[in-house]
């Protein structure tokens, strides 16, 4: 009798102890909070910079709106490289998000450069005409590419810093102009023209113009204030080239490990902050130039006569640009649009 006792209690017992080793094992699911989904996000935007201060704005409601679930970790001013890099860095796992202007979105699909052909638009609104009517197929083949686009933004009119005045096209060609490595149709479509392209990384230019490796670059007052390119490169030409595009990326399977019930608040905050910047952008410009020429810039004027000498340069460069730098589709598309914008305002 009493050896049958025991039997059933250690019978018992060991399902006792089973029973509760299930429930402890179910424990650090049920109660303990999930690890947060960190987003580490690089860009070149300089950290003192409107644009960088809006990012830290969006990274500490993200953190709030998602109760802490998802977090972003920011890298500013190229401290992870080019765009291109990281671009590459986002594809190899390394990073999970970006701020990239055209040619990190270019890396990963070419049609954006539709959006920056120079001299093809007069004004922000006829961009944004533009990126409205694109955005659809634009966003859906980067999303093909693994990348989920959550804000449109810009960074101002690009325009000609050099170190000697530089008001024509022939002007232009006397100096040594820094360009982007890595995209040598861009080199070509330069080099057929008549300039002298050098690439090189955008962590080169500061001292490339200083030890004149480069003597002209194109940024937007915005960014050569930012980063006092100015101070090296004291002439600006007054002509507006093309529009620095820019937008936020993240990557596609990461997107889709954030929670669905808090995507649309962190996409409407990402949002908003896109419509900020883009304020930030048309309201800086005048500034930034006001301010350095205070600190000796010289803005170079471009007579009527003279942009045209740059618009029939350039013109005359498009059926190279279509195609070998923007796909032809994305090209014709653009061209499109900006005209139907047009005659809705009655612009020729």
């Amino acid at each position: 009798m009493i050896a049958k006792w025991l039997t059933r209690r250690r019978v018992v017992f060991t399902a006792a102890a089973l029973a509760l080793a299930a429930i402890l094992c179910l424990v650090p699911t049920v109660g303990r909070a999930q690890s947060p989904i960190v987003i580490k996000m690089a860009t070149l935007v300089p950290v003192n910079s409107s644009w960088f201060g809006v990012l830290k704005e969006v990274q500490a409601q993200w953190d709030k709106l998602s109760g802490g679930r998802v977090k972003i970790t920011l890298y500013g001013g190229g401290t992870r490289g080019d765009d291109p890099e990281v671009v590459n860095a986002m594809r190899l796992g390394e990073l999970q998000g970006a701020v990239l202007v055209s040619v990190g979105l270019a890396a990963i699909e070419k049609s954006v450069y539709a959006l920056s052909i120079p001299m093809a638009f007069d004004s922000y609104d006829e961009v944004y005409a533009v990126i409205d009517k694109m955005r659809p197929q634009l966003e859906a083949e980067i999303d093909k590419q693994g990348f989920v686009v959550l804000n449109w933004a810009d960074g101002g009119w690009i325009r000609f810093l050099t170190k000697q005045a530089v008001a024509t096209p022939d002007d232009l060609k006397k100096l040594k102009l820094f360009q982007w490595a890595g995209d040598p149709k861009s080199l070509e479509i330069w080099k057929a023209a008549g300039f002298d392209p050098r690439p090189g990384q955008y962590s080169d230019l500061m001292v490339g113009l200083q030890n004149n490796m480069f003597q002209a670059c194109s940024m937007s007052p915005q960014i050569a204030v930012i980063g006092r390119y100015y101070e090296k490169a004291q002439f600006m030409t007054d002509m507006d080239w093309a529009l620095l595009v820019g937008a936020t990326v993240i990557k596609k399977d990461v997107w889709a490990k954030v929670p669905a019930d808090i995507k649309p608040a962190l996409m409407k905050a990402m949002t908003d902050a896109g419509a900020k910047l883009r304020a930030d952008m048309r309201a800086s410009a005048a500034k930034d130039i006001a301010a350095m020429q205070k600190a000796g810039l010289k803005l170079v004027p471009v007579t009527p006569a003279q942009k045209a000498q740059w618009k029939k340069l350039i013109e005359a460069a498009y059926p190279k640009i279509r195609g070998d730098f923007v796909p032809a589709d994305a090209f014709d598309a653009a061209i499109k649009y900006r005209d139907e914008y047009r005659k809705t305002v009655g612009k020729k």
